[in-house]
């Protein structure tokens, strides 16, 4: 699996993108040849940026006990 950044072309009524050729190469993608792209819009990017910023005031690992408790 490769990632990389492309900024879309107006071709005819759609967009289109490039694929370098490095990746061309090592994903051996060739014309015809079913390819499957994940996209991931600024939406995303923000959900990245707030993941993880949650500071509990107890460490996770007590809360998760403290969860687990009568389950015994």
């Amino acid at each position: 699996m490769e990632a990389f950044d492309a900024i879309p072309k107006q071709w005819g009524n759609s967009l289109g993108i490039t694929i370098p050729s490095e990746i061309i190469k090592r994903e051996h993608i060739s014309p015809n040849k079913k390819v499957k792209f994940l996209v991931i819009g600024a939406e995303m990017d923000e959900l990245k940026k707030a993941f993880g910023t949650l500071k509990l005031k107890k460490p996770t690992q007590k809360a998760m006990d403290e969860i687990d408790e009568g389950y015994d």
